[in-house]
């Protein structure tokens, strides 16, 4: 019974551990959240502080995109070279100099450049934090724990909508002189710096990967963060690892390509779900949604305010599927999302194709139907946020074998900074020449594609060592 008892109490204490080092990686997608969403509250202020059209809008928005293609990318190599823990050191730094050099930016042309910087940041910790985490996590737990990075990312999209609220409504408006004088708008950009800074702080006291370890022929450590971790027989463990991680050079994305010369089918379909997960329009939502719902008549302050909500509707969607992830599986609640989002997505696309449009061009969503595109845009949110939103981030860090997850996860995250710089740049000069009508049903079209993708591709990875992978 005494025995019983203390296997319980280390195995608690394995998970709290656990729990507690992927919280400190997760940090990364807080700020990968943050910063994707922090532009929302500043876009029409920006534009009109430097005097932009809506394509040069839509591309400030977005270059900071084609940054995180670039940081993904990398990050995989740099991660295999020096190790997670410096990887996020090093994206720490870039935050905390995009946050900065965002809100003194004095053209618009060297804003993008600070935004180019801090794309560089979020593609790395898109990259490193899940593999991390998966690197770290038992199988039973991986699928929960996985779901952080998004959940962090949420919550980090959740935490700049509402200080670009406050900020704005303190202000009077984003474009109003807030503290010292400054205009409201370049000081959203600099609420990112104290998360920034934290980050990297917090990865300087979490262990590093024991697989990456045992690849660089640090077992005594592994086997010391493997004890921490798991317990029990980590010499067995790290045996195992070997097996797979183990090679006579240093993993390199020809890894990634199959004997016909073609990227390995697995690797598609990491690129597959990292796209499709852009291509349904969620960003969209994050990006643009004070400007769309401008656009049909709300007030800049209703507007945050309704974004403010629909970031909330996405945390508590990613608390569900954290909670559901390891029980249900990975497949089953992709299916789920993507039919959601099909329903949700048509009836905005319906919505704003028929309604009527004011003389400046702008749909005009009158009594019933108003309320209905506003439950239509946050049940569309909720169902991505706990199928699409998280899992995508749970089968990249596992869907992999060790021998590639770094470089196949920086191939699948490229892309996926990709396709999300697509529809970040062209919803602008969609909304102008073809109606909201039009974007909604793009995105509709995406899901169904999402659907059968999933059908078709994806296998269930639920409860699969990643060493079995």
């Amino acid at each position: 019974m005494q025995h019983i008892t203390m296997t319980t109490t280390i195995r608690k204490a394995n998970t709290y551990y656990v729990i507690l080092i992927a919280g400190a990686a997760a940090l990364g997608g807080f700020l990968f959240g943050f910063d994707t969403a922090v532009i929302n509250g500043a876009v029409v202020a920006l534009s009109k502080a430097f005097n932009t059209s809506s394509w040069v809008t839509g591309f400030a928005v977005s270059l900071a995109l084609l940054g995180s293609a670039i940081g993904a990318f990398f990050a995989g190599q740099i991660a295999d070279r020096y190790g997670r823990v410096k990887a996020m050191v090093v994206a720490s730094a870039l935050f905390t100099l995009s946050a900065i050099g965002s809100g003194i930016a004095f053209t618009i042309w060297d804003f993008i450049f600070w935004r180019l910087l801090g794309g560089i940041a979020v593609g790395a910790a898109s990259v490193i934090a899940p593999a991390y985490i998966a690197e770290c996590s038992p199988s039973q737990l991986r699928g929960r724990l996985g779901s952080l990075q998004q959940l962090a990312i949420v919550v980090g999209i959740f935490i700049a909508l509402l200080s670009d609220y406050f900020i704005a409504v303190s202000a009077g408006s984003a474009e109003s002189p807030f503290l010292f004088g400054i205009a409201a708008w370049r000081w959203m950009f600099w609420t990112a710096v104290p998360p920034a800074v934290f980050y990297g702080m917090a990865a300087l006291t979490i262990p590093e990967s024991p697989r990456y370890l045992v690849a660089q022929g640090r077992e005594p450590e592994a086997a010391s963060v493997l004890t921490k971790i798991l317990g029990g027989n980590v010499l067995a463990k790290i045996e195992e690892i070997r097996q797979t991680v183990m090679r006579e050079r240093e993993p390199r994305f020809s890894d990634l390509l199959s004997r016909s010369g073609g990227l390995l089918p697995i690797v598609w379909i990491g690129i597959g779900l990292s796209v499709l997960q852009q291509f349904v329009g969620i960003n969209v939502i994050f990006y643009y949604s004070s400007v769309l719902w401008r656009a049909v008549g709300f007030s800049e302050k209703d507007s945050l305010t309704i974004t403010v909500i629909t970031g909330a509707v996405n945390i508590i969607t990613t608390l569900i599927a954290i909670a559901f992830v390891d029980r249900f599986g990975r497949k089953p609640l992709l299916i789920l999302g993507s039919i959601g989002m099909i329903v949700t997505l048509g009836t905005l696309a319906s919505l704003f194709g028929t309604a009527p449009v004011d003389a400046a061009g702008n749909p005009t969503l009158n009594g019933s139907a108003g309320i209905m595109a506003l439950l239509a845009a946050n049940l569309y949110v909720f169902c991505f946020g706990f199928s699409w939103g998280p899992v995508t981030w749970v089968l990249l860090g596992e869907m992999f074998n060790n021998r590639i997850r770094a470089a196949a996860l920086s191939v699948a995250a490229a892309m996926q900074w990709i396709a999300n710089f697509a529809v970040s740049t062209t919803f602008p000069p969609i909304l102008q020449y073809f109606g909201l009508g039009a974007a909604y049903g793009l995105y509709t079209t995406a899901a169904a594609i999402s659907l059968f993708f999933v059908l078709f591709f994806i296998k269930e990875t639920k409860g699969i060592e990643l060493e079995d992978m």
